[in-house]
């Protein structure tokens, strides 16, 4: 006897159904059964904000966040960010522009959440960018770039 359940997730613009255990994360569905990569499991205890992505255009922690809840919602991931064959995100060209990154894993959560800080006014000053993305964690040490970077990509939006 399976206790799966089905589910459908709209996934960067594309229905995605899905047959899964309900104790299954968003991070994990994403990655082990769609094959998104991007957005990645650093801590999986929703400490990092490597795993942040947006549903309903809302940041959430994927690692924290039961696939099954996301159902009927639109999830967004760092893949879905900019379509193929187009342009980077703004906030995608800043961190390329403004070298914020190193490694490069705390990346996707990074520019996700940029892109929820800029979105919803939390750019106004580096105080405020500094707030707001403190719930990614960059062990490299790229904050001063990763702040440019924000900067440089609620200039570009204006």
């Amino acid at each position: 006897m399976s206790n799966k359940i089905d589910i459908t997730l709209n996934v960067n613009g594309r229905q995605e159904a899905l047959q899964l255990e309900p104790r299954v994360t968003l991070l994990d569905a994403l990655r082990e059964q769609l094959g998104l990569n991007g957005t990645k499991k650093g801590c999986d205890q929703g400490q990092c904000g490597a795993c942040t992505v947006h549903v309903d255009g809302e940041r959430v922690l994927a690692c924290l966040t039961l696939a099954a809840q996301v159902e009927g919602r639109e999830v967004t991931t760092i893949e879905g960010l900019s379509k193929p064959g187009q342009e980077a995100h703004p906030v995608q060209a800043a961190f390329l522009e403004q070298d914020a990154f190193q490694c490069g894993y705390c990346t996707p959560g990074q520019i996700m959440s940029a892109v929820s800080c800029i979105r919803e006014g939390h750019a106004g000053s580096d105080e405020k960018i500094r707030e707001y993305m403190s719930g990614n964690l960059c062990r490299c040490g790229a904050y001063p770039h990763i702040v440019a970077a924000v900067r440089q990509a609620a200039e570009a939006v204006r």
